[in-house]
């Protein structure tokens, strides 16, 4: 089992940029590919953006490509969301996840972080 954290949400204005952190604990080799979902009040869970172990996989979601960068430190055990030219439709509640197979569906990663808050006002 993997234990995720997120930290690094919060209110910030259009335009602007927040970097999101995740450390996982546990069986951390389980945790080859991670990724970011997100999701807003009244809506479905989506994909963001995930990482292979090495960094050499990735992929974003259409939506952030350009504005959004995942990254990692192994050593770290940690991923990041380093979010720039925000939007207020970038608001959501932000979800770590790891697992042990490239995915961008929400059931291809078996732990989940409890949630980082990202407001962005107009």
């Amino acid at each position: 089992q993997v234990q995720l954290v997120e930290s690094g949400g919060g209110l910030v204005q259009a335009g602007g940029s927040l970097r999101l952190s995740c450390v996982a604990s546990g069986r951390t080799v389980s945790s080859a590919y991670m990724a970011w979902f997100r999701q807003a009040p009244g809506k479905a869970r989506e994909f963001v953006a995930a990482i292979g172990w090495s960094g050499s996989w990735s992929r974003y979601a259409d939506s952030v490509k350009g504005r959004f960068t995942i990254s990692r430190d192994n050593a770290k055990n940690a991923v990041y969301l380093q979010m720039n030219t925000l939007k207020p439709e970038d608001t959501a509640v932000y979800y770590c996840a790891a697992g042990s197979v490239p995915a961008i569906t929400a059931n291809g990663f078996a732990s989940w972080g409890q949630g980082t808050q990202v407001t962005v006002s107009s």
